[in-house]
């Protein structure tokens, strides 16, 4: 099916420096964190001349209060801060998801012909195998490097498995690793409008970040590519306003239990601005992730070594150019397809698949890419203004 590309794009790889600098020994991860912060005062305040009081008091409204004892100005070396023990988190709390999730998402590092990128990851199996996006590691062509970077400071080579342009998925497979924890697996059917998400993975190289927010919507078209074929990656996306950014792309959305319901794949930017240009565009509180629902089929079609397959009704749609029909009006019918077989003919609008309303071309390639071969549905449309239906069997892309 044709469709032309809306203002939305993914959040491709962010580029980084090739290779990247080697990971330190691994301390624990507020160790790591430790050394971003001393970097990061470095850059902000080389110069600048703020000791310990100074930064205090130019970040904070007031200084310290002394002590209430009574004894005056506390003695060198004597702690004054008074801390409150770490309490577990709370259950269903985004600080109890994010514990349990970060083991099972890694960064991915990949260098190639086209150029350098980072994007983030899902592990799926103890020993390696991995989901992330298929650009994500586009980049590195049929002679690049896959490096990943795993929760615990560690890294490996990895290899492609297989990717699935249409769905914006791949698989990959690192090298001699075990005993990996792979991602609990949802259900994004069983999302609502309004449940609480959380968005995992690595925006501008930024490892093991944790952003929070909401579904905003279930089922929003989107169309960020097209092959050389004018096949489009068009996708039924879970909008949610938790910060997305590139280099979130391929990591997980996850729901209040941690259970994966979603990969992060692209957002939505202000008109003009890139998502991963010089620009720096980013996150204004619409990304979208690929419903997991859709994606494990493919995983499991990779994974046994075969070529993905994908619905189709056999026909060619564009917008509905029929005054008071909105919906996908069909250009060109396959001879033979389950379309021609049930009478649909150029010119007809399909207006619902199954409960689902069609609002447009990217709307019907989203529904349709949301069934699997063999699936049957309901199809409506209008014919010179009689509504229609039937019951159709999808047809598989495969040849």
């Amino acid at each position: 099916m044709s469709t032309t590309p809306h203002d939305y794009d993914d959040t491709r790889a962010y580029p980084q420096t090739w290779p990247p600098p080697p990971s330190p020994p691994s301390r624990g991860r507020r160790t790591g964190l430790a050394a971003a912060v001393v970097a990061t005062s470095l850059l902000v305040g080389g110069g600048a001349g703020l000791g310990g009081a100074a930064l205090w008091d130019a970040t904070h409204d007031e200084a310290p209060a002394s002590s209430s004892t009574g004894a005056g100005t506390a003695a060198a070396g004597e702690d004054t801060n008074a801390s409150a023990p770490d309490a577990p988190a709370p259950e269903g709390s985004v600080e109890q998801v994010a514990a349990k999730v970060l083991p099972s998402v890694v960064k991915i590092d990949v260098a190639g012909p086209q150029g350098t990128g980072s994007g983030s990851g899902i592990i799926l199996t103890a020993d390696g195998t991995i989901l992330t996006n298929h650009h994500v590691v586009e980049v590195a062509g049929e002679s690049g490097e896959v490096r990943v970077s795993f929760d615990d400071g560690s890294t490996a080579g990895a290899t492609i498995l297989g990717t699935d342009p249409l769905t914006d998925t791949a698989v990959i497979k690192a090298e001699g690793v075990t005993d990996l924890t792979p991602a609990t697996i949802g259900k994004s059917a069983n999302l609502d409008v309004g449940q609480g998400v959380v968005a995992i993975g690595s925006p501008f190289g930024l490892d093991a970040t944790v952003t929070s927010g909401i579904v905003s919507a279930l089922d929003r078209p989107v169309n960020v590519a097209r092959d050389e074929e004018g096949n489009s990656t068009t996708y039924p996306a879970i909008q949610t306003d938790a910060a997305i950014n590139p280099g979130n792309s391929g990591g997980p959305l996850v729901d209040m239990t941690g259970a994966v319901v979603g990969i992060n794949s692209s957002i939505r930017t202000a008109a003009g601005e890139s998502p991963f240009g010089e620009s720096g565009a980013g996150s204004i509180g619409l990304g979208f992730a690929i419903p997991i629902d859709e994606v494990m089929p493919i995983v499991d079609q990779i994974t046994a070594g075969e070529t993905p397959t994908h619905a189709r009704l056999g026909i060619q749609v564009s917008d509905s150019r029929v005054e008071g029909h909105s919906g996908a009006q069909v250009q060109e019918v396959t001879a033979g397809s389950t379309a021609d077989e049930a009478g649909l003919e150029p010119g007809d609008v399909i207006t619902r698949v199954d409960d689902t309303h069609i609002t447009g071309a990217d709307s019907l390639v989203a529904t349709i890419r949301s069934y699997r071969p063999g699936d049957t549905v309901t199809v409506t449309w209008t014919s010179d203004g009689d509504e229609q239906s039937a019951d159709m069997e999808l047809d598989s892309d495969a040849e």
